[in-house]
């Protein structure tokens, strides 16, 4: 059976459509992949505030693990761990990573969800990752608003000085680590937000009933 023009363009455009919707999916997935990477060093790394010229001593703090430089050998003195929460100087602190814990957790989660693919709808899959990634989002952002309430730990003073309170950072600075962690915020709502129009783009793919009988041409 011939296709009419107007057919004819619709079967194109839909080629088209399924093309670019495959092309974006790919590309939303290895972006994915790079802010997983993105959110496994913000958690790890212990650069979310460090000293500057003015500090009293040198050193850096991350979520879990810090190092304060010693007064008479100015050698860097790390303590912290993961496996034990009294090593952490902060209640604060262990919120916090909790929250980026549990943040990473999920991202790593969207990547696992990949395999879903081969099973399940793709829209739903679509779905599915883009809730993972936007409460992914919203558990980094708590876990970067609530690890400034630690800066008043004892820890920190000694570093940054006694101006050091809560929410107020003294003469110590906020690392890239830190920066990365907010950067990363938006970055799983703009994936989220991708996902979710990939999603909404699978439900809407056209079927395949351009063929009609050919009309009547008496």
């Amino acid at each position: 059976m011939d296709l009419l023009p107007a057919q004819e363009a619709a079967k194109i455009y839909h080629t088209n459509y399924v093309r670019n919707s495959r092309a974006i999916g790919v590309m939303w997935a290895v972006f994915t992949i790079c802010f997983a990477i993105i959110t496994v060093v913000v958690y790890i790394q212990p650069y979310w505030i460090g000293d500057s010229v003015n500090t009293p001593q040198a050193g850096y703090f991350g979520l879990f693990q810090y190092c304060i430089g010693n007064a008479l050998t100015s050698e860097l003195i790390c303590k912290g761990s993961f496996f034990d929460f009294n090593s952490i100087p902060s209640p604060a602190f262990r919120t916090a990573m909790f929250f980026v814990g549990t943040s990473m957790l999920l991202v790593v989660g969207t990547m696992v969800a990949f395999s879903l693919f081969f099973f399940c709808d793709a829209g739903n899959v679509y779905k599915i990752c883009a809730w993972m990634q936007l409460a992914s989002a919203v558990l980094m952002a708590m876990g970067c608003m609530i690890y400034p309430d630690g800066w008043n730990a004892a820890e920190v003073k000694r570093m940054c000085g006694q101006r050091t309170d809560k929410y107020t950072l003294g003469n110590c600075t906020m690392r890239w680590a830190y920066i990365l962690a907010i950067i990363s915020i938006l970055d799983a709502v703009l994936l989220a937000l991708l996902s979710f129009t990939l999603g909404n783009r699978q439900d809407k793919l056209l079927p395949d009933d351009f063929e009609m009988q050919e009309p009547d041409k008496s």
